[in-house]
């Protein structure tokens, strides 16, 4: 502890430091085992409380905001309200975090109050197996008391600025920067409109994502940033300049800014024009995951340099050129000869058919011909000044060709000659690997489809309309699935969920568990009951994964519905009036969490026109912004939409769908049913009389229904299925009549799973098994089904009104 006090006291010394903050931070991972430790305190409206400095690891491998309600449930307004630490493990962060993904990785967390110049707190994260012990946390509270001393307010925005220096506002994106650093952009200080887009709009497209990184706030934590990047110029190769950058916390009446310098790099690094080419290349190709991606980029790299007219790309499948990529892509920039041969998009050929293309790739090397070669019309129309034949090698095979084409005479240098040799072998690499992407994202695909439903059944009174996207961010399967399972008397199952992760085990995982909650559903449970089994199971399979789920029992007749979340985000909402609700649905733990967790049911009213939409957080969540942001954002769209073509409808929302996870949309439309069926139900008591109550409670319903005929053979019908409930079984019996369309349906339900057996054949001696072949001959139609704790036999009549 001294050592830690003796730190504090030396950096207390000196308070006018900028860094001061940043400084003290630090002590909390040197001395306290911290691997993250962040200020934050109350912001100018006063209902948040905003992130100021941080050190150590990026908040976001723990899933940390850059802002908290003061008055929410979070561990940072928690321990400012009540002025106590408050400390989390890794169990208490997974009930936390119920309608988020949780963090793969396990930590504690200890969030401290901040007394003085306004309050605040402390957060501070640890990854140790046993968390902060005693002494980690009176370190903790030494530095939120060095922590609380006014931090130096932030530099004025007014003001000459030194040279090569800029002021970013981070709110507005405008941006103050002096006439010597606007002269290494090439900007005129009287134009130049103070947009930082302006500035990013000069940079070199390659360089472009790692300087966004710098000047979006939301992208980056607050500290120093230093990094190097081009900027295009009128002639010649780009320039080369170095950012020096410190993100300072806004202060009162201020926004947070970028404040830094930009000085001139060129003179560091040598001017090799085709190496800069050949490495703009590898770093597009390097990105390029598909066959048409390694074409685009391969355009991007050579047409403009080369000033060519025009530029395709074929693979080699077997013996024929399959065109991929066609720059420019009219059908009129191209040979007749060509264009005889378009199929659906572009061209396809056999090699023989072009002899000098054919030789070309044989030999594996570049060829060039300038203008006035004699070659066969195929080729001599793509470049009448002047064609450039890249075979592309990969390994040991010929990966296809590029073909690189002038109209006017084009020279062709020495160097340009090596440039088109090693792009060559760059693209061949990458188009193999495309190649293999190709075909293993649709194997992946396929298999998905496999595991998730391949037609939706037909509703009463209803429509529903599914739609998935699998991440495009590499080839593993994923975990999210939907399913809509058609239930008796008119009811319907709405399911959606998430495995964890996304592998071939999160795939399996996500194949069992939907296959298990459809038999727990048709069975007849109730809601909680089933999403029960399902946890149950998931726990009994001892998997490292677990999953989350929402699953909607709706009653078609009535526009009601019971509601189970686990761990998964709630409906949402569209009535009749184009209002929209994010349902208030208590939600239970993660399926696979906690073995004897609870599942609540929350009811549900779909008045007719309603539109239930239930999607896994791969559609509202993204790194940048927060999971009930995108709940709000999915809320609005529905809103705006039209309700009539669903599918249009689960189109638009997945249009903008960020896709760096799996997504997963279930749309349903309740509309009512035209005709409602007549139900009524009757518990037959185990007493000698109870067969001729079953059928005098059966005569009286048949008659208020207006049944005026074929009585005597639904009423025997009621006898023989009674009876045999009561002879072959224990426990409750229960009879349920339903009519609808002059069919009436009489199922009676007991606590046996063994279902009645038609004999093969009765001798007149026989004392039974009668009653099965009565009801066979009386019914149109009869059968038996699981039910919750047994079985139900029913059986359907035609009759009379």
């Amino acid at each position: 502890m001294l050592r830690v006090e003796g730190a504090l006291k030396a950096i207390a010394v000196d308070q006018e430091s900028p860094e001061r903050v940043h400084r003290v931070l630090e002590q909390a991972l040197v001395f306290a085992g911290a691997a993250f430790a962040a200020l934050y305190t109350p912001g100018q409206d006063g209902e948040l409380l905003r992130l100021v400095e941080s050190a150590g690891v990026p908040r976001t491998l723990y899933g940390l905001r850059d802002s908290y309600p003061r008055t929410g449930r979070s561990p940072v307004a928690e321990a400012h309200r009540g002025g106590r630490p408050v400390s989390l493990g890794p169990a208490e962060l997974a009930e936390h975090v119920q309608a988020r993904r949780v963090p793969s990785r396990d930590f504690f967390l200890t969030a401290l109050p901040v007394h003085g110049d306004g309050g605040g707190c402390l957060l501070a994260v640890c990854e140790r197996p046993d968390g902060f012990d005693t002494e980690d946390r009176e370190c903790l509270h030494l530095i939120s008391e060095a922590v609380a001393f006014p931090a130096p307010a932030a530099p004025a925005e007014g003001g000459e600025l030194p040279p090569g220096a800029f002021s970013l506002a981070m709110d507005t994106g405008r941006v103050r920067a002096g006439d010597d650093l606007l002269d290494l952009f090439g900007l005129d200080p009287v134009e130049f409109d103070g947009r930082v887009e302006t500035l990013l709009g000069l940079t070199v497209p390659e360089d472009l994502p790692s300087l966004m990184s710098v000047v979006e706030a939301d992208h980056m934590s607050i500290g120093d940033r230093e990094l190097e990047f081009r900027v295009l110029q009128p002639t010649g190769p780009p320039k080369w300049l170095r950012l020096r950058g410190r993100l300072l916390p806004g202060g009162v009446g201020h926004s947070a800014r970028l404040v830094g310098t930009v000085d001139d790099a060129s003179t560091l690094r040598s001017d090799v024009t085709d190496v800069a080419r050949v490495q703009r290349l590898a770093t597009a190709l390097a990105t390029a995951v598909t066959v048409r991606d390694v074409g685009k980029a391969v355009v991007a790299a050579l047409r403009r340099p080369l000033r060519a007219d025009r530029i395709a790309l074929a693979e080699l499948e077997s013996d024929r050129l399959v065109v991929t990529v066609l720059d420019p892509p009219e059908p009129e920039a191209w040979p007749e000869l060509w264009r005889r041969e378009w199929r659906t998009e572009w061209p396809d050929a056999p090699v023989r058919a072009m002899p000098t293309l054919a030789a070309a790739l044989r030999e594996g090397r570049a060829r060039i011909w300038p203008a006035g070669s004699a070659l066969e019309r195929g080729l001599s129309e793509v470049g009448p000044g002047g064609l450039a034949v890249l075979p592309l090698p990969a390994g040991n095979r010929m990966a296809g060709a590029c073909l690189i084409g002038w109209d006017t005479p084009h020279d062709f240098g020495s160097d340009e000659r090596a440039l088109l040799t090693a792009c060559a072998g760059l693209a061949g690499q990458a188009l193999m690997r495309a190649r293999a992407f190709d075909a293993e994202h649709e194997l992946v695909g396929m298999l998905q489809r496999q595991l998730l439903p391949r037609r939706l059944p037909r509703l009463p009174g209803a429509e529903a309309v599914t739609r998935y996207l699998p991440s495009t961010a590499g080839l593993e399967l994923g975990g999210d699935w939907y399913d809509v399972i058609p239930l008796p008397d008119n009811h319907v199952a709405l399911v959606i969920g998430d495995v964890q992760g996304h592998s071939a085990g999160a795939a399996t995982l996500m194949g069992q568990m939907r296959t298990a909650l459809r038999a727990y559903a048709v069975e007849g449970h109730t809601p909680d009951v089933v999403v029960s089994h399902a946890n149950r199971l998931l726990m009994d399979m001892e998997s490292d994964l677990f999953a989350t789920c929402a699953y909607v029992d709706i009653d078609l007749e009535e526009g009601s519905a019971w509601c189970v979340r686990a761990g998964h985000l709630p409906p949402v909402l569209r009535y009749p009036d184009g209002t929209t609700e994010i349902a208030e649905a208590e939600g239970g733990p993660p399926l696979g969490v906690i073995t004897q967790a609870v599942f609540p049911m929350s009811p549900l009213r779909l008045p007719p026109g309603t539109l239930i939409a239930l999607v896994t957080d791969g559609l509202v969540e993204t790194p940048d912004s927060d999971i009930d942001e995108g709940m709000e954002r999915l809320a609005d769209q529905l809103a705006a939409s039209a309700p009539v073509d669903l599918g249009l409808v689960a189109d638009a929302l997945l249009g903008n769908a960020p896709r760096s996870d799996d997504v997963a949309v279930l749309l349903l439309r309740y509309d009512g049913m035209d005709l409602r069926p007549l139900r009524e139900s009757w518990t037959v008591w185990r007493v000698p009389q109870a067969v001729g109550h079953a059928r005098r409670f059966a005569r009286r319903t048949l008659r208020s229904w207006g049944v005026t005929e074929d009585f005597d053979a639904a009423l025997l019908v009621v006898s023989e299925l009674v009876t045999n409930a009561l002879v072959h079984t224990d426990g409750q019996v229960r009879m349920d009549l339903t009519l609808v369309n002059n069919r009436l349906r009489v199922a009676v339900a007991d606590a046996s799973p063994r279902s009645p057996v038609r004999p093969t054949s009765i001798g007149w001696e026989a004392t039974g098994g009668r009653g099965v072949l009565l009801v066979e001959a009386l019914s149109a139609t009869w059968g038996t089904l699981p039910v919750s704790g047994g079985k139900q036999v029913w059986a359907e009549l035609a009759l009379g009104r």
